[in-house]
């Protein structure tokens, strides 16, 4: 008896599941908000969720593979195609809804990680509409390989740096690896390279696809990284780590003073990575200062630098990047130098983010200290 006449029983079961499917992408996004909230706090149940959305992963890749590898040897086998498609689309809804309160809390809006994350929530909701999303896997098998890499993608992103505390710049080489690599069964599918030009062409494609990747991470939030407070100050209590003093940012007090930056950047207990401040003037890169940041407290580990050096004319408007090493915007500050009423107050004040990780998540999940 061949398996998929064993296994036609699934066929009735999907059927009355779809109907609850509905279902699955708000708990999914649940569950992402569960895996964000819990980076820092209960990281091991963190690491469950994430643990537990790669192995339905694996398991798809694992079915596809099989049943092309027998397939190919005349054995007919494997799940019925109604069954996959279904578990395809659960795992496709599971894994944006999953990850996107994450892209959510991290991306910088007024920059180009809008639209990675803009995109994210357009592939979210084409994975929650039927009509679309069929459309989308039978005749548009191209936009649905990139669907599925980008899926891959996400959630290496999201679930490294939980699981195993790599860095930002490790997770994104990663990331961009296994996307290429789990690619790799259904650009097969696509292109169903025969000779050796059509497997050049593909291994092509596969590189290209990295790269593109790799050249747009600037555009990528780093989805465990988040700025969770920011102030400018005249001075700076290195004993508890706090700006104090406050002054108007007029060209001769910069001088005179400098300036104090102080970040607080939560990031997944056990993460040890190296950050920068990248001071500019005007669009220009007058300095690029290097910090290392250790993750696990609930208020952002606090790191500052402290600019003396201000020549030349250094009116007009400043700001200073937070990134990653691999050049991922983390936070952004920014301030004006004026002799008017243009000028920054910088007052020592801690701004926090809106959005959520400005969530009083002490109140959610309980208190921490340091």
């Amino acid at each position: 008896m061949a398996l998929p006449a064993r296994l036609a029983w699934l066929e009735p079961l999907i059927a009355r599941l779809q109907r609850y499917l509905w279902l699955w992408p708000p708990i999914a996004f649940v569950l992402g908000l569960l895996g964000f909230f819990l980076v820092n706090r209960q990281q091991w149940l963190g690491a469950v969720l994430a643990i537990g959305l790669l192995l339905t992963w694996l398991l798809l890749i694992v079915e596809s593979v099989a049943s092309r590898w027998l397939s190919r040897r005349g054995r007919q086998t494997g799940l019925p195609r109604a069954v996959t498609t279904f578990i395809t689309q659960v795992v496709h809804q599971e894994t944006l809804f999953f990850c996107l309160p994450f892209f959510l809390a991290t991306t910088i809006w007024a920059s180009g990680q809008a639209l990675f994350t803009g995109l994210m929530v357009g592939c979210a909701l084409l994975a929650i509409l039927d009509p679309l999303y069929f459309g989308l896997s039978q005749r548009h098998r191209w936009l649905y390989f990139l669907l599925h890499s980008l899926c891959v993608f996400v959630v290496m992103l999201v679930t490294l740096p939980i699981m195993f505390s790599l860095t930002t710049g490790e997770s994104l080489v990663l990331a961009i690896a296994a996307m290429t690599f789990f690619s790799l069964p259904s650009l097969i599918g696509l292109l169903r390279p025969a000779g050796a030009v059509r497997w050049l062409a593909m291994f092509g494609l596969l590189i290209l696809l990295g790269g593109l990747a790799w050249s747009g991470r600037a555009w990528i939030p780093p989805a465990t990284l988040w700025l969770s407070g920011s102030a400018l100050s005249p001075g700076f209590d290195t004993a508890t780590r706090t700006p104090r003093g406050e002054m108007v940012l007029t060209p001769e007090n910069l001088r005179a003073r400098g300036l104090y930056a102080y970040t607080a950047i939560r990031a997944p207990r056990g993460l040890r990575e190296k950050i920068y401040h990248v001071w500019r003037h005007d669009g220009r890169v007058v300095e690029r200062i290097a910090l290392i940041i250790h993750g696990g407290r609930d208020q952002g580990y606090r790191a500052w630098t402290h600019k003396q050096n201000f020549s030349g004319d250094v009116s007009g408007r400043w700001q200073i990047d937070v990134t990653t090493a691999v050049g991922q915007r983390i936070g952004t500050l920014r301030f004006t130098v004026a002799d008017d009423a243009d000028a920054t107050h910088a007052d020592g004040r801690i701004h926090r983010p809106p959005g959520i990780p400005g969530w009083n998540i002490r109140h959610l999940l309980g208190s921490r200290g340091e």
